[in-house]
């Protein structure tokens, strides 16, 4: 506004106005100086250097707007007397422009990758003065206030500043600190938590808290340096799934890294992997309906604590993955849900909007601006925290527009197919752009379909990431192991199907948080048989999963073998451990590591077929299977075979490629994990008689319901 346009001195001022274009009549104009104060008594206008006066600011005719003449053009202060407290502040209205133009053409083309940094609240200097600098993107809202700890949540006391045409409003806030507790309150949404916020209230609080910049010195520069080869498809990679709430109760990230890490070194897992901590509103969504993609949930501490936590877990050897989910987001009030009241994040039309399922909704993933939020996200996890990798939850929601949906509920594409074209291209531009800035960091899509280059780079139109879980290995294993081992036999391809497609893509197999939840049983209840028979078959079950091709994941609580279904609000039973065969299973998952780790040719090979080849595949009547798994040259193979059925076999004979002495490096029936302790007498030489293509073999003997695993010994 013009001062020729200014009102003159006194007159009234529309409230609505004074919030809608607070920059056009507060602060200073041609000596007269204006503040907005609802409930102020007096104000007096004091120079900043040595604070003597040089002004009085008179109530007008607009109740709560104050106005007077200065005598001095140099900057100020407000001394404003409240009914019960006097305050000293600058005035927010003194201060120019505070985003550059780069910064909101970036956020508008979504390329502003940096977003944690500069948008949401950042605790800052402007003109000297320190305080905080708050921006969001609310375009269509009639007009945006940041109310908070620092002005009694009045809507009235800070209006933002709109930034056309980027849509962004903001508002630099003198004397704010770390610390303090904040919303913004857009008209025609209601208060709004910060999108971008970097910390939170413990729920069920829902205000965004002010964070100051992390402050936390690295000392991981080694595992940073060399975590890329540490993650490579040649790499041992074995996932110890995490719920932090529900591990061991009381924890927070100090006393997770004193618990936490010293049991996942001893059991051998190279990396933790915990369910989202972005933070979210509802315990019992387990984190996979966050709101605060920004900011590691407030239930176990600080962002710096967080950073604490992966630092240690570094120090220790561990990578640790983030599960991030940029599928949907709940339909909270305080979240992204109609944030400047209308569809910002999501789509109007519920077709493309919504999820019966999850009863969440879809972020419009062809719009520039949702897409830079959720990369930038990914990075801010991947950069700030030096976070190994992020699992990316639900893609499969993610790339078919008809997902979940019956005919006629869902709007095809611009071919008139079902495929979601502004996902896919979203999903290669994340894992793009992770590959570009993040040295060594690895990116893991949940998708349970047969799209094709799921981990086929970006270069060659695949979706770029660098693993995949694989739903139909897990499917189909429990699918098998939980039949009674007399129907086995009919029932053989479920564990030979995997195979056909076990090297299109580099994949993970899990057994994961999902199959032990909503009456699936816990792994050990899905096991057919007596108690022995059960053991014995999630022994076996763990022993066939570290054998076979694919990167490895277990879900806390499989590797003690719990009875229950896991439940989020309780810790897991740990007394479990004082019975023998809980703890041999425990035992046999740290050798199983062990193993995996120590024997090449159980990784090097994990996603190429040159390192598996089946020599008994067809003994359905037995339901015996074998196989060799390779590594590269010089790397000693290692012969698996497992047995099924509960019936010991005698003598069984398997071909094997070198005539020398072969000795078991795993029997899952071994006495020091529960099992009969049958077996091979730990070692066997093999004959000079021709089998399954090799020119000399092993008499085995197979123990029941059980898989041993035996090397050629130099």
């Amino acid at each position: 506004m013009s001062a020729a346009s200014q009102p003159r001195a006194g007159a009234a001022i529309d409230p609505a106005l004074l919030l809608r274009e607070p920059f056009a009549f507060l602060g200073p104009h041609d000596g007269v100086v204006r503040a907005y104060l609802p409930g102020a008594r007096d104000v007096e206008v004091l120079r900043r250097g040595d604070r003597a006066p040089i002004g009085r600011l008179t109530e007008t005719q607009t109740r709560g707007l104050f106005e007077g003449g200065v005598t001095d053009r140099a900057p100020y202060l407000l001394r404003v007397a409240w009914p019960d407290a006097m305050q000293e502040t600058e005035d927010p209205y003194a201060f120019g422009l505070l985003l550059g133009d780069v910064d909101l053409h970036l956020f508008n083309e979504g390329r502003h990758f940096e977003m944690g940094r500069v948008f949401g609240a950042q605790p800052m200097q402007v003109d000297g003065v320190a305080g905080v600098r708050f921006a969001v993107w609310a375009p269509n809202a009639g007009h945006v206030s940041v109310i908070g700890d620092f002005n009694s949540w009045d809507s009235r006391r800070h209006p933002m500043r709109l930034r056309h045409p980027a849509g962004v409003w903001e508002l630099f806030v003198p004397r704010v600190a770390a610390g303090a507790r904040y919303k913004y309150d857009i008209v025609g949404a209601g208060q709004k938590a910060d999108p971008i916020a970097r910390h939170s209230e413990t729920p069920p609080g829902t205000a965004s808290v002010v964070a100051a910049p992390l402050d936390w010195h690295w000392q991981d520069e080694a595992w940073m340096a060399g975590r890329g080869a540490r993650q490579s498809p040649a790499a041992p990679i074995s996932i110890y799934e995490v719920h932090l709430g529900s591990w061991m109760a009381g924890l927070d990230w100090d006393r997770a890294a004193e618990k936490l890490i010293p049991y996942v070194r001893d059991m051998g897992f190279t990396h933790v992997e915990l369910l989202p901590i972005t933070e979210h509103p509802f315990s019992g969504s387990w984190g996979y309906q966050p709101i605060g993609m920004f900011a590691p949930t407030a239930r176990f501490g600080t962002p710096e604590g967080f950073a604490r936590f992966v630092d240690a877990l570094h120090r220790a050897g561990i990578g640790i993955l983030l599960d991030w989910v940029p599928a949907h987001f709940p339909s909270d009030a305080h979240g992204l849900a109609r944030f400047d009241g209308t569809a910002l994040y999501e789509h109007q039309d519920p077709r493309e909007g919504f999820h019966r399922d999850w009863n969440t909704l879809i972020y419009n993933f062809g719009r520039r601006e949702v897409q830079g939020f959720l990369i930038a996200s990914a990075l801010y996890w991947l950069e700030q925290f030096h976070v190994d990798g992020l699992r990316v939850d639900a893609v499969a929601s993610m790339l078919y527009r008809d997902y979940s949906r019956a005919h006629g509920e869902w709007i095809p594409n611009v071919h008139g197919g079902r495929e979601n074209l502004e996902a896919v291209s979203f999903l290669q531009h994340l894992n793009a752009v992770v590959a570009e800035r993040c040295r060594g960091a690895i990116m893991i899509a949940e998708e349970s379909t047969a799209w094709p280059g799921v981990t086929r780079p970006t270069t060659e139109q695949g979706l770029g990431f660098h693993y995949k879980w694989n739903m139909g290995w897990m499917h189909d294993t429990l699918r098998y192991v939980s039949r009674d081992p007399v129907h086995r036999r009919w029932h053989h391809d479920d564990v030979t199907f995997g195979l056909l497609y076990a090297f299109s893509e580099q994949f993970i197999l899990p057994l994961s948080h999902d199959e032990v939840v909503h009456g699936k049983a816990s792994l050990l209840g899905k096991m057919p048989g007596d108690r022995w028979q059960r053991f014995a078959n999630l022994r076996a079950t763990l022993g066939l999963m570290w054998m076979h091709p694919g990167k490895k994941l277990l879900f806390m609580g499989g590797e003690l073998a719990q009875p229950g279904e896991w439940n989020h609000d309780s810790s897991l039973d740990w007394r479990l451990l004082d019975e023998p065969d809980h703890a041999g299973v425990q035992h046999l998952v740290r050798d199983l590591n062990a193993v995996y780790r120590r024997e090449p040719a159980m990784h090097r090979l994990d996603g190429d077929g040159r390192g598996f080849r089946w020599l008994i595949g067809d003994d359905r009547s037995n339901s015996v299977f074998a196989f060799l798994r390779s590594g590269k040259h010089g790397d000693r193979p290692v012969l698996v075979v497992c047995n099924m059925t509960p019936a010991p076999r005698y003598a069984y004979s398997v071909g094997v490629p070198r005539a020398a002495r072969w000795r078991e490096i795993i029997n899952t029936d071994s006495r020091f994990y529960g099992g009969s302790d049958m077996g091979n007498a730990g070692s066997i030489t093999a004959d000079t008689v021709a089998a399954h293509g090799e020119a000399q073999s092993l008499k085995l003997t197979l123990p029941p319901l059980a898989v041993i695993a035996l090397r050629p010994e130099d």
